[in-house]
């Protein structure tokens, strides 16, 4: 059985999909930009667009009861591969060791001219 999951505390969809979609133990996660709640724009620079980004995805992850300590998988898109090792350090403070799995890849353009989006699966 699967549920759509929503929340106010992530940005809305920018197109026709959802923030995630829950299918029974495990939740997929639709890519996240680094906008800022607060303001509503993209943040300014990489790193803060990275740590936005993972805010995002907690507060989607939230709103199943999950935290990032769920997460099983992680895709990390950037539009120049240059971003990576900023990324790396932003990426690697939302987690305690045991990192998920991840891939990271570049992409020639992303939603709202974002310079990163992150998207994952977790398990509850």
């Amino acid at each position: 059985m699967k549920r759509i999951v929503q929340t106010e505390s992530a940005p809305r969809a920018v197109g026709p999909y959802s923030q995630a979609v829950a299918a029974d133990a495990m939740v997929f996660t639709s890519g996240q930009l680094g906008v800022d709640m607060q303001t509503g724009k993209l943040a300014d620079g990489v790193e803060a667009q990275a740590k936005h980004a993972m805010l995002n995805l907690g507060q989607v992850l939230a709103a199943e009861g999950l935290t990032y300590q769920n997460i099983v998988k992680v895709t990390v898109f950037v539009t120049d591969l240059s971003y990576f090792a900023a990324v790396n350090a932003v990426y690697q403070s939302f987690f305690s060791g045991d990192y998920p799995a991840r891939s990271c890849v570049q992409v020639a353009a992303l939603p709202l001219s974002g310079a990163v989006e992150i998207e994952c699966i977790a398990v509850r």
